[in-house]
């Protein structure tokens, strides 16, 4: 199997750090930048010290010291948990008493919480250097690579084991979709404890060969820089993006944001659906589209809008090559009109291995032939491409003998020019099964419109049973560390 990180390999041992790729630009964070060959020996410097190890933890900030400690587990063969440094004191007594790893990584001005003082703490350096008999065979493919903690329905968040094949298999499925390169520069500002931030926008690049620049703090101002001296891809989440359309219609925006986002080759969208909206704001302004891709902790990705594809609003794209996507029914019949709403499974090498000590769990994610139940409800179109409902949990309404995804009816209500925010749930009806409730930002809060207005609204652009039945108005909608809509919170 080809190395999980080879650009990195090739530069470890005996040798040395050698060759056209050791002085090329790995990551960067505001003003510290590393090489390759920087890289290579601060990471084998601290992989020396926790080979062996059963797990460490994590303390993933946005710096270059967590790409160092993510690295060095890796090479290593050592399963990290990234934590995310803004987890509260129960959930994360749970995380480390149910991975039980026996080191905490952090950076050297990092201050730990109490539930972390009694592992032993290694400070990570970025300056380290590596002793040359350093050599760490490449672990087997289906080994561990990262514990990622994901939060479920119900109960504590449960920890997603992710083999290395599942990490290598996803990238590469993206290498052929987006063809991302060595060569291409990848600017973010996405968190380092979870797929979407750690996985794609770090480890992406350094598989290819590539750069990575990561803001540390989400600005227009340095996604416009940083795509104006080099940046090539954007990855970003849906608050995001809608920033930047916000900026793109503002006269007093961020100079050279149109022709930041111009010159990208790619911009993607993830973690949520993206607005058609803010889709069709961008595309005016700069005449590139945003494309979107669809993945899960437990499956990474399963689907992306390809570069040489149709960027299409609203939907993800065509599974990712070596995915199998199938849509079914609430009985598990798998459904032969692909119009119909159904449940997204897949299966493939991006799957994780299980639930750390939870058979149980794990048992019930999955069907006997091996399709991981994602929980997530789609239509399909002719070509191929998914179009997601929402959760199956929070996202379809069952109103008036009505399947009804509450993402077109967001849309919807966002095309409304006095809405600036809105979510859609469903709520118990006597009469209706479930009605339609519209949660709303609005965008002048002192003169909301209507909710008769905002019903006739969506009635004329949909139909009328999809339609709200209730408005209900918001300050601000619940957001989790990546922007998605909490939409449990919604009424409590």
């Amino acid at each position: 199997m080809t190395p999980l990180l080879p650009a990195l390999q090739e530069l470890s041992g005996p040798s040395g750090p050698s060759g056209p790729a050791a002085s090329r630009e790995a990551v960067r964070f505001g003003e510290l930048s590393l090489t390759y060959a920087q890289l290579a020996a601060a990471s084998d410097a601290l992989a020396a010290r926790i080979a062996g190890a059963g797990r460490v933890a994590i303390w993933a900030t946005p710096t270059a010291e967590t790409v160092v400690a993510v690295v060095a587990a890796l090479r290593a063969g050592v399963p990290a948990v990234p934590i995310n440094p803004r987890t509260g004191e129960r959930e994360l007594a749970h995380i480390v008493a149910d991975s039980a790893p026996s080191t905490v990584l952090a950076g050297a001005t990092d201050v730990l919480p109490a539930a972390l003082a009694g592992l032993e703490r290694l400070d990570t350096d970025t300056t380290a250097a590596a002793s040359p008999d350093a050599v760490f065979p490449e672990p087997s493919p289906e080994a561990p690579a990262l514990i990622v903690y994901t939060s479920g329905t119900t109960g504590p968040p449960k920890g997603a084991i992710l083999p290395r094949r599942a990490i290598a298999a996803s990238l590469d499925a993206l290498e052929d979709a987006w063809q991302w390169t060595g060569d291409d520069v990848l600017v973010h500002a996405l968190p380092l404890f979870h797929v979407h931030g750690l996985i794609l926008g770090v480890l992406g690049p350094l598989r290819r060969g590539g750069s990575v620049r990561h803001l540390g703090r989400f600005s227009v101002e340095g996604v416009a820089g940083e795509l104006l001296s080099g940046g090539t891809m954007l990855f970003g989440v849906p608050t995001m993006y809608h920033r930047l359309a916000e900026a793109l219609g503002d006269p007093a925006g961020s100079p050279g944001l149109t022709k930041a986002l111009a010159g990208a080759r790619l911009l993607v969208s993830g973690s949520a659906a993206l607005p058609v909206h803010d889709h069709e704001r961008i595309a005016a302004a700069t005449g590139r589209r945003v494309i979107e891709r669809y993945g899960m902790t437990e499956t990474l990705m399963n689907t992306g809008v390809r570069a040489d594809g149709e960027a299409r609003p609203g939907t993800v794209g065509p599974p990712l090559r070596g995915v199998g996507l199938r849509l079914v029914e609430e009985d598990g019949t798998v459904l032969d009109d692909p119009a119909a709403i159904g449940e997204i499974q897949v299966r493939g090498p991006n799957l994780f291995t299980g639930y750390l000590n939870r058979p149980d769990a794990t048992a019930a994610a999955l069907t006997e032939d091996g399709w991981f139940r994602t929980g997530d409800m789609a239509t399909l179109d002719a070509d191929g491409y998914v179009r997601i409902v929402g959760r199956r949990a929070t996202d379809l309404i069952k109103s008036g003998g009505y399947k009804i995804g509450a993402g077109e009816i967001e849309n919807a209500l966002l095309d409304h020019p006095a809405v600036r925010e809105a979510a859609v749930t469903g709520e118990p009806d006597p009469d209706l099964g479930e009605r339609i409730v519209a949660w709303v930002v609005p965008a002048d809060p002192g003169s909301p419109p209507s909710a008769e207005e905002l019903a006739a609204h969506v009635a004329g652009l949909l139909a009328p049973h999809k339609r709200p039945r209730t408005v209900r108005y918001l300050d601000a909608l619940p957001r989790n560390d990546l922007g998605k809509i909490m939409k449990r919170s919604l009424g409590r």
